[in-house]
């Protein structure tokens, strides 16, 4: 007898107000997985991801957010400063959870899962920086790792290929 396959829907994570949130509750559902902070170059994209869910969601779409302060000290603020941040300056619809780790011996097990699943550059594991986006199937399966510079409008096409699956 075989174990069954790991997926994403075999984890959990608490989200902004310390309830665990089984990510099975996604199931079925093609997910853009994204590791965040609110004081980053990148932290624009926050409007870019919005609009992906908002549009896409009802046809089965979900971004995750993850929000990590491993870069650069980029996400200092405690989980009530996220949320505020998150809902007020982008007004964001989608599932934002508690800070965690992305490398490192503190890594959530979801990223540690994610990493060993799609690797970045030239075969590496650990995460280069923050919006680094992971792209789920509806099957609970990542189909491609892509790195922060990815803005989402450009990931579009891949998410509505998924969605079409």
């Amino acid at each position: 007898m075989t174990a069954a396959m790991t997926t994403v829907y075999d984890f959990s994570a608490p989200d902004l107000y310390g309830r665990e949130i089984p990510i099975r509750q996604f199931k079925d559902q093609v997910l853009l997985i994204v590791n965040t902070a609110s004081h980053c170059g990148f932290t624009p994209q926050y409007a870019g991801l919005n609009d992906l869910h908002k549009e896409l969601g009802p046809r089965g779409f979900s971004v995750l957010a993850f929000p990590c302060n491993q870069f650069g000290e980029q996400e200092p603020g405690d989980a009530a400063t996220i949320e505020r941040f998150c809902r007020t300056i982008y007004d964001i619809r989608f599932p934002i959870f508690a800070k965690i780790a992305v490398n490192g011996p503190e890594a959530h097990p979801l990223y540690r899962w994610l990493k060993q699943q799609a690797r970045g550059v030239l075969g590496t594991q650990s995460i280069k920086w923050n919006f680094t986006k992971f792209l789920v199937d509806r099957d609970g399966n990542v189909v491609r790792r892509l790195g922060s510079m990815a803005k989402p409008n450009a990931i579009r096409p891949r998410v509505e290929k998924l969605l079409e699956a």
